[in-house]
Formats: structure tokens, C-alpha cells, sequence
């Protein structure tokens, strides 16, 4: 499965899954401008066959464009049944939701759901083809039991690693916003990534930390932290940013290229 993921950060989050003959993007927190732009980055145009547009959940930064996106791209909104009521869709636009923890299929992907603790509906998703499996945790607020499992088969993790507790309590940001992004509710801290790491049964092929705080964490902290979680696991690891995208190709091709 090849992995786009346009940008990933409180400033807007984007990602494209592609398949075989199927793709689908995740959130719409970017402009269609800049998901354009982004795309021109990595030497693409937009794609044109959206199978899908899956919302997690209905902040701005996840869901403000969904409207466009589906228009644009002449797609289906997907979102899970307590998230659809709270984006802002045209009438136009068709909406489908989706029950969570019962899986449903877009082309030859399958889609796996569960909640996670968020101050809005929010979901963890996991993304399956005959071939692989993508996970997806991004804006939860503490590590919920059972998570690990849910994730135990991911090849390719893209798991949240928002902040670093001390840079967000000397940081410049409200009392009431860093009660939020550190409570029970907001985000993954570096350490609390690490734990979701360290209690899966097996390591990923890949992670990718998202969500970073431009603000509250630095990549050389967020990586360290991921790093002694893996311990000596030969994981790929690598950050996503806000400002530019980051492609991943399909992992066999990885492998077929690091071994040529």
C-alpha cells in the first residue's frame, strides 16, 4: 500500500492510501490549494479516482474541507455515526457512516475501527489489503486498554507523538490549552507514543510519528523517545511534518530497493 501523507499537524492533517485499484484519502483539514500543492511536491498531480474521503473525526483540523474534497474529487464522505452529525457537509455531498468497530470495505481495502479518548469523537483505524495492513492513531489523549491489540498486525504504524510534557508546560500556550493537550482527552505525549510501541507484540516494519507540536516538541526528542521504546528493533522510523508531505512507497518496494 503506498502512503501519502500531505500534512500532519494542528495546521491541517491530510493522507491518501492507495491500493491496486483503490484510492482513499483520510481527513481533510488542508485546503484543496495546498492537498494540490502538497501533491506537486512529491512530483504528482491530485489523483483523480477517490474511492473514499474517511473523516476520524470533526475538528477543524481533520475535517474542515470535507465538502470540498468530496466535490472536488466526486467521492462519498465516510465517518463514523457520532462524528457525521458534526461536520459541516453541503447537501449535495453523499454521507455515509460507518459503525465503529464493525469493519467495512472501500474497493480492496478493508477498514477497521475503534474509539479512542478525544473531547470529540475520534477513531483509530486500521487499513487492510490482501498484501498489508496500515495503521492509523493520531489524537487521543491517554493510551486505552486494548489499543496494542487493535494494532498488533500493522506493518505500517502512523502513530501520534504530539508533545513533550516539559516543552508544553514551559511553552507559551494557555493554562487551559495545556490542560487540554495534556489531559485525559488531548494528545499523545512522546512517553505515552513510547508506551503504545513498547506494548505491541510485534514491532511494525514502519512507524511514522505524527502530529507533532511545532510549538511543544522537537523531532529530536520525538524520535529518542521512539527509539527506546523499540529498543533494537529493526523498525523504520520516520516524522511527519506540517509543511511537507512525506511519501511512502509500498514496503516490498522498499525492501526490493534497500536490497538491490
Amino acid at each position: 500500500m503506498r502512503v501519502t501523507i500531505l500534512g500532519s499537524g494542528s495546521e491541517g492533517n491530510a493522507l491518501l492510501l492507495e491500493s491496486g485499484t483503490t484510492s482513499v484519502l483520510v481527513d481533510a483539514g488542508l485546503s484543496h490549494r495546498k492537498l494540490v500543492q502538497r501533491f506537486a511536491a512529491v512530483g504528482r498531480k491530485a489523483p483523480e479516482n477517490i474511492a473514499a474521503l474517511v473523516v476520524t473525526h470533526s475538528h477543524g483540523d481533520h475535517a474542515a474541507h470535507a465538502s470540498t474534497y468530496a466535490t472536488r474529487f466526486g467521492c462519498p464522505v465516510r465517518a463514523s455515526e457520532a462524528t457525521m452529525p458534526s461536520i459541516r457537509l453541503k447537501p449535495a455531498v453523499q454521507a455515509e457512516t460507518f459503525t465503529v468497530g464493525r469493519r467495512f470495505v472501500v474497493g480492496d481495502i478493508t477498514i477497521h475501527s475503534r474509539s479512542v479518548p478525544h473531547d470529540a469523537p475520534q477513531v483509530a483505524l486500521m487499513f487492510e489489503t490482501k498484501v498489508t495492513t496500515v495503521g492509523l492513531v493520531t489524537d487521543l489523549g491517554h493510551v486505552p486498554k486494548g489499543l496494542g491489540t487493535f494494532l498488533s498486525d500493522c506493518e505500517t504504524l502512523l502513530l501520534e507523538a504530539n508533545h513533550d510534557p516539559d516543552m508544553l508546560e514551559t511553552g507559551p500556550y494557555p493554562d487551559m490549552l495545556k490542560r487540554r493537550v495534556a489531559g485525559s482527552l488531548g494528545h499523545l505525549s512522546n512517553g505515552q507514543a513510547g508506551d503504545v510501541l513498547a506494548g505491541l507484540a510485534h514491532a511494525p516494519k514502519r512507524v511514522v510519528l505524527m502530529h507533532l507540536s511545532e510549538t511543544n516538541n522537537s523531532p529530536r526528542l520525538a524520535r529518542n523517545s521512539a527509539e527506546a521504546a523499540l529498543g533494537h528493533q529493526s523498525t523504520e522510523l520516520l516524522l511527519a511534518q506540517q509543511q511537507q508531505p512525506l511519501e511512502l512507497g509500498a514496503m516490498r518496494d522498499r525492501q526490493l530497493q534497500l536490497g538491490l
